[in-house]
């Protein structure tokens, strides 16, 4: 397996979970400082030049979450997703859905006009919208992990690796204040395992 790699990236879940997987696997660094990212033959992998992508069994495939649910069915024997048609296997769906779609975009919003888009083009506006939107959806979550250490059942699981994902770059974004114990407390936790450290670099 070659992963696609940028230390700055969503990649980093996707290493992580490779590491929870105990599998052997080779990285492809992309520098996506020097737009390597961009390279016709990295748009081959991935036609819109993002990370992370893979290529395993002869094929490329992109999108952390895809990539991270792939994985945990094709090594069903780690246990690191609930067996298909169980009530649990629906919640893993749902709260990795929940992450990807209603907490990352306004992190991504608030990453661009706080950090990537030109002095010219950040709107405070949209900013305060996304964070807004961000510390509602945050405040379902944090009432989910009251009392629990995972997502879902009692084991962790990929949902956790793509959960924990999404709230270590909301923490970077500084969207993770100290009176959101629950949520600190999980991410503090998800990420002191020896396979997150290695995924993230620490």
């Amino acid at each position: 397996m070659k992963l696609y790699f940028f230390q700055q990236s969503r990649a980093t879940r996707v290493r992580w979970m490779i590491e929870e997987l105990g599998i052997p696997y080779d990285l492809a660094p992309v520098d996506m400082m020097k737009g390597e990212h961009k390279y016709p033959d990295y748009l081959k992998v991935h036609p819109l030049g993002a990370l992370p992508a893979i290529e395993d069994d002869g094929g490329p495939l992109f999108e952390s979450a895809a990539i991270i649910m792939q994985l945990a069915d094709k090594y069903p024997e780690k246990k690191l997703a609930p067996p298909v048609g169980t009530y649990e296997r629906g919640e893993y769906y749902q709260w990795i859905l929940f992450a990807m779609t209603e907490m990352e975009p306004h992190l991504v919003t608030i990453a661009q006009h706080t950090r990537f888009l030109p002095e010219a083009e950040r709107s405070t506006d949209a900013v305060a919208r996304a964070s807004k939107r961000f510390q509602t959806v945050a405040a379902v979550l944090e009432a989910r992990m009251k009392g629990r250490d995972f997502i879902v059942g009692n084991t962790f699981s990929a949902a956790d690796v793509v959960l924990g994902g999404v709230l270590y770059f909301a923490k970077r974004m500084e969207q993770l204040g100290d009176d959101q114990l629950t949520l600190n407390t999980y991410l503090f936790h998800v990420l002191e395992r020896p396979c997150a450290k290695r995924g993230y670099g620490s």
